[in-house]
């Protein structure tokens, strides 16, 4: 997967139209209440329906959606793998992986399948409004349960890998900033440097850390602050 940061979308207090939301979801009674959900909220619309990965592949592109709402369980093709495809046609989209389980290993599989957050599938609907509000902001939204497990496991990786953690003040500074959900051009005006520079930061971070992500990157890097602390 390509690490060069991708662009972001400004969202918070504009005046633009609903957000567009994508669902991939195969079972039809919770694709109907998630449809119905997001459709409550003033400032989003549910612009398209699919009900298997495949589905998904042909209409989310001409939907021109915002961000995707994923159920990591579907027949022939997994949430996972559609994930996986759906970037490459698509780099800016935003996909929020939504599952009944908080499986360590499917976490971890998502994220590293191009994943912006996951989500419980009980997660409440004005947590759910807030983690795509989120996601469209640059952020990476997890349940907090999962987001525990995930910390936890990096945790444990960390003391055999410290030489990777050696970042310098700047990508720091840069991380530390994501982790709060800015763009990089916020990121870049707060600092004073380029948006350019800022992807560049970033590049090196990703290889530092090991990971693919800007989810895995902010945390890995809470993961070794907790873990020293």
């Amino acid at each position: 997967m390509n690490t060069n940061e991708k662009p972001e979308k400004i969202i918070a207090g504009s005046a633009q139209a609903p957000l567009r939301i994508a669902l991939v979801e195969d079972q039809l009674t919770v694709r109907e209440t998630w449809s119905h959900l997001i459709n409550s909220f003033p400032d989003l619309t549910c612009v398209c329906i699919a009900k298997s990965g495949e589905e998904a592949l042909k209409m989310i592109p001409e939907s021109k959606a915002d961000a995707v709402l994923m159920d990591i369980f579907l027949p022939r093709m997994s949430g996972i793998e559609c994930t996986s495809r759906l970037k490459e046609l698509m780099p800016n989209i935003r996909i929020i992986i939504l599952t009944a389980m908080n499986d360590e290993e499917l976490v971890f599989m998502a994220l590293e399948a191009g994943a912006d957050g996951y989500l419980l599938k009980r997660t409440k609907p004005a947590d759910l409004r807030s983690a795509l509000m989120d996601v469209l902001g640059g952020g990476a939204p997890m349940t907090s349960e999962i987001a525990r497990r995930v910390v936890e496991s990096f945790r444990l990786k960390t003391k055999s890998r410290d030489e990777s953690l050696r970042l310098s003040v700047r990508e720091e500074q840069i991380l530390l900033l994501l982790a709060k959900g800015y763009s990089n051009k916020i990121i870049a005006d707060k600092l004073e440097i380029s948006s350019d520079t800022v992807s560049h930061h970033l590049k090196h971070v990703f290889e530092k850390l090991h990971v693919k992500t800007r989810t895995e990157a902010v945390v890995r890097y809470i993961a070794s602050k907790n873990a020293a602390s």
